[in-house]
């Protein structure tokens, strides 16, 4: 993550036993660098999105993902634009219904609220056991989570890494594979080939799931349909409805209601390679 800045963890943040929650605000442009923990960890964050990185892939999370790593996963965490991170640092012990892998999950509500109801608890005395049952419901419903495809993938070089940040800020940006080939000095074949190699899609394909995570990201900050539609680069709301319709199987606005499939439990379609 060339020129991010580098962050330091809260020097007050306790093992967990069972669980701890951290939270931290986190900059655009911040990471912590490449580490690895005695316990298992669920990175999540309330408002904005994540860059999560581990040995061999990178992904970028929404408050609707949440990636669980296994004890002693090696990994980074990082936010291009901000965001609130809600980290859950969860004892090895507990963790006996969850992967050994890495694994995407999608956050509902509910797993939301809880996040947010142990930020409040972390620092009073659970003298009548009510942190103690909201830490298991959190246990139980990390246990009945289903893994999703919704992450958006990353490359890990450095040059694929800079075109990414620079569609994700300006996903209406038109520029070809050719265009971008010239910008970062190499031919369009080049970009192509690596580009698959690193994020498992072509670009095209890349741009188009992007798009989708960016107006879901839009859409949960208030921005309305026109708006995204004009941010995201369509030349009309209906254009872009329809296109979010196609992959989602829902319109926006009954995708933010919920009134919409289980959340990518599949790849969307069109994002294949």
């Amino acid at each position: 993550m060339l020129d991010w800045n580098t962050l330091e963890a809260p020097a007050d943040a306790l093992p967990p036993d069972p669980l701890t929650l951290r939270a931290q605000t986190l900059p655009a442009r911040s990471y912590f660098p490449e580490h690895r923990h005695a316990w298992g960890q669920l990175v999540y964050a309330i408002s904005g999105v994540l860059a999560v990185g581990i040995p061999g892939r990178s992904y970028v999370i929404s408050p609707e993902q949440a990636v669980w790593l296994p004890v002693g996963m090696a990994h980074r965490v990082g936010s291009l634009l901000g965001a609130e991170f809600r980290s859950l640092w969860i004892a090895s012990g507990s963790t006996f219904a969850l992967p050994e892998e890495p694994t995407v999950y999608g956050v509902g509500p509910l797993l939301k609220a809880l996040i947010a109801e142990v930020a409040q608890l972390q620092h009073e005395a659970d003298d009548d056991g009510y942190a103690g049952r909201v830490t298991r419901l959190i246990l139980d419903q990390l246990c009945r989570a289903r893994p999703v495809f919704a992450a958006l993938p990353w490359p890990q070089g450095a040059s694929l890494a800079r075109l990414c940040e620079a569609l994700y800020a300006s996903p209406a940006d038109p520029r070809s594979a050719d265009a971008w080939g010239r910008e970062l000095g190499m031919s369009s074949r080049t970009l192509t080939r690596r580009f698959e190699a690193e994020v498992g899609m072509s670009l095209r394909s890349w741009r188009r799931r992007m798009r989708l995570f960016k107006a879901i990201e839009l859409l949960g900050g208030g921005m309305d349909v026109t708006q995204v539609a004009l941010e995201l680069g369509y030349g009309s709301p209906s254009a872009f409805i329809y296109a979010f319709r196609t992959s989602m199987g829902a319109s926006p606005q009954a995708f933010m209601r919920g009134e919409a499939p289980r959340q990518w439990a599949r790849p969307p379609r069109g994002s294949e390679v």
